[in-house]
C-alpha cells in the first residue's frame, strides 16, 4: 500500500492521555487483585530488550481478562514503551474513552479493516520505543487448542523497515489451592531474525512452545517456579477466616489466609 487513505486516517493515531492511562492501570490492578489469588510469572523476569526498537507483543486469547492482564504487564515490565492495540471499530464507538488509552479502530472481516490495521501498525512501529499489543488468534481460544493458528497480518509486520521485535506472551487462568484462580504468565524471547522462515508460522510455533511450557509448569502446581507479580484475594473470608485468625493469635502463631499454608 502506498500513500494515506483519508478513510484510513479519519481517527488519526490515538492521543494517549497519561493521567487516564495511569488511572485505568491502577484500577485494573485493583480489579485483578480483587478477583484472582495471584498473578504469577514463570521464571524471575522477562528477557531484556534492546533500547530504541519498536516491539510487537502477541498473546494467546484465553479470556475476557486478557486486555487487563496485558495492561498490568505493560506497567510492570514495559512502561518505557508507548503502547497501542487494535479494537473492533463498533466497540470503540461505544467506549470512546478507550482511544485515550491507545486503542485504534479496526473493522473486522473487511478489506478496509485490513487497511486500517496495517496503516495504524506502520505508523506505530515506525517510531522507536513504541509497542503494538495483539491477540492474533482473533477469537477466544482455549489454552490447550492445537494447532495454534493466527489470522493473517502479524507476519507482515516483521517485514517493516524498522524490523520490530516480536515477543510471544502466554497466559493461563487456573485454580490451584485457593477459592480464587491464578493468572499464570510466561514471556518469551524476542523474535527478529526470521531468515527463510515464514514469519507468521514462526510466531505460531513460538507461542505454541511457550503455552506448552506454561501448561507443564501449571500442572506441577509448584509456586516456587513462579515469581508473584501481584498478590490478590486470599482465604475463604467471613466468619471462618476471622475464627482462623483468632485461633492463630491464641496459639501465638502468625496468620496466613492461604489455604495450602495452614
Amino acid at each position: 500500500m502506498t500513500g494515506k487513505s483519508p478513510k484510513l486516517d479519519r481517527f488519526g493515531l490515538p492521543e494517549i492521555s497519561p493521567w487516564l492511562h495511569r488511572w485505568f492501570a491502577a484500577y485494573s490492578k485493583r480489579y485483578l487483585r480483587k478477583h484472582f489469588n495471584a498473578v504469577r510469572l514463570l521464571g524471575t523476569a522477562p528477557p531484556p530488550l534492546p533500547s530504541g526498537r519498536p516491539v510487537v507483543f502477541f498473546l494467546n486469547h484465553a479470556s475476557w481478562w486478557d486486555p487487563l492482564v496485558a495492561l498490568f504487564l505493560c506497567q510492570q515490565f514495559f512502561s518505557q514503551f508507548r503502547s497501542y492495540a487494535p479494537i473492533d471499530a463498533d466497540a470503540l464507538k461505544r467506549y470512546g474513552f478507550l482511544k485515550r488509552l491507545g486503542f485504534f479502530p479496526v473493522e473486522r472481516g473487511s478489506i478496509h479493516g485490513a487497511r486500517q490495521f496495517f496503516g495504524y501498525s506502520r505508523e506505530i512501529l515506525a517510531k522507536p520505543n513504541h509497542a503494538l499489543w495483539l491477540t492474533p488468534q482473533g477469537r477466544f481460544s482455549d489454552m490447550r487448542e492445537r494447532p495454534v493458528r493466527f489470522e493473517s497480518g502479524i507476519g507482515h509486520l516483521a517485514d517493516l523497515p524498522t524490523s520490530p521485535l516480536l515477543i510471544p506472551i502466554a497466559i493461563e487462568y487456573v485454580w490451584w489451592f485457593e477459592r480464587s484462580p491464578e493468572i499464570l504468565v510466561s514471556i518469551g524471547e524476542p523474535l527478529n531474525d526470521f531468515g527463510s522462515d515464514e514469519p507468521t508460522r514462526r510466531c505460531e510455533v513460538a507461542l505454541t512452545q511457550l503455552q506448552d511450557e506454561l501448561a507443564a509448569a501449571s500442572l506441577q502446581r509448584d509456586d516456587h517456579s513462579f515469581t508473584v507479580l501481584l498478590d490478590g484475594c486470599k482465604g475463604v473470608g467471613g466468619i471462618y477466616d476471622l475464627w482462623r485468625r483468632w485461633k492463630s493469635r491464641l496459639q501465638g502463631k502468625s496468620f496466613s489466609a492461604d489455604h495450602h499454608s495452614t
